[in-house]
């Protein structure tokens, strides 16, 4: 049974559609409905429905907006519409169909098989990433699993020279001169970094202190093999001396 969340800023718009899902086909049922695209929105931080059927004309949020909040989105989204203008913009913005209101049994019937390719691909794609990521955890020589922009980079400790923290945003720069940029904050690269030979030196670096090759005490600051530059805080000197 697919679960899906409807919304409309016409509670007869949802009603009508509600009532064409459920009798046209018995293998959809409408879990949530939402006529205020905010309202849906907080619903769906905390909720994944197998699909999401999107009204494109709402005054007080669009539907494409609505998307654009929702990109890293794990359930696909069919746009509904008395409109066919929309057609090719929808699919730009990586709706997974397009069902023209009134809904034809058949195009209905066409959407089911697409919503049911979808979800069975990305239940695919996060069973091979649950195996991958505790295929690395368990390696023995010390493989760091990072996941971003929508694939998984697997590195080996040594590769990585330092972190350095952009407000929300990190980057860890490697050994060959290459950069993996990250939508997380620095504590989380902490977190993830576990490994006896990383220490955050500052709030704004973590280094690999297996590749400083000097450090200034004078001055508070370290030179790694790369010749990049990273200031120690007072705050941590005592514990980076009692480590190296």
């Amino acid at each position: 049974m697919i679960e899906a969340v409807v919304i409309d800023d016409e509670i007869k718009a949802i009603q009508s559609l509600t009532w064409e899902l459920t009798n046209f086909s018995d293998e959809i049922k409408v879990v949530a409905s939402f006529t205020d695209p905010y309202e849906a929105l907080n619903y769906l931080d905390g909720n994944i429905p197998d699909c999401v059927f999107l009204d494109i004309e709402m005054p007080i949020m669009d539907g494409f907006q609505f998307m654009q909040k929702v990109k890293d989105r794990e359930y696909p989204i069919v746009i509904t519409t008395a409109y066919n203008q929309y057609a090719i913009k929808a699919l730009k913005n990586e709706a997974i169909d397009y069902l023209l209101k009134p809904i034809d049994t058949d195009d209905l019937n066409d959407t089911i098989v697409k919503i049911k390719k979808y979800n069975q691909k990305n239940d695919t794609i996060e069973r091979l990433e649950r195996l991958l990521l505790g295929f690395n955890s368990n390696k023995a020589n010390k493989r760091i699993t990072i996941n971003t922009d929508g694939k998984l980079i697997f590195l080996n400790s040594d590769e990585i020279m330092y972190a350095e923290s952009d407000g929300n945003y990190s980057t860890l720069y490697l050994d060959d001169g290459n950069k993996v940029v990250l939508t997380k904050k620095l504590k989380e690269v902490d977190d993830m970094l576990t490994l006896e030979n990383f220490f955050r030196v500052h709030n704004s670096y973590i280094v690999n202190v297996n590749k400083v090759k000097e450090f200034i005490k004078t001055d508070g600051y370290l030179v790694l093999q790369s010749n990049d530059r990273i200031p120690v805080s007072r705050q941590k000197k005592s514990n980076f001396l009692d480590l190296l």
